[in-house]
């Protein structure tokens, strides 16, 4: 086989990472710390495993993040205001955030994160955008 078609059937196999999915986040308190996301592509991964983790320094107001070259899909992200800089979701004895926190489409779960279908955003071949308020 000449090198022409190898390269032809390679390209055709391979998979398309094209999409960016546009994260716009209001209501951040401070300029202190960063907003960090973690995005998920499945309800088995969500909200334990995922497939891409993002941070950006906070700034008063709001911040956008960007997610590049994901494959078309669905996803669903977590996300919270580090305030502190530790690197993780500060929670009370009882396990509630006391930093703030959102979820794709402003989905809110009962006693715990919503379910990815309440969260799931669907990312098209030419990108997304998408706002959440942090609470």
């Amino acid at each position: 086989m000449s090198k022409l078609i190898l390269t032809a059937l390679f390209a055709a196999a391979a998979p398309v990472f094209a999409a960016d999915l546009t994260i716009n986040v209001e209501g951040i308190a401070s300029a202190e710390g960063q907003v960090m996301v973690a995005i998920y592509n499945s309800a088995d991964t969500f909200p334990t495993k995922p497939v891409r983790a993002l941070a950006v320094p906070a700034h008063a107001g709001s911040v956008q993040l960007v997610a590049s070259d994901l494959p078309p899909g669905d996803y669903a992200f977590a996300l919270y205001h580090d305030a502190n800089g530790n690197g993780k979701l500060d929670r009370n004895p009882v396990g509630m955030p006391t930093e703030d926190y959102a979820f794709s489409n402003n989905a809110m779960g009962k006693r715990g994160a919503p379910r990815f279908d309440d969260a799931r955003v669907s990312l098209p071949a030419d990108g997304a955008s998408t706002t959440v308020s942090l609470r």
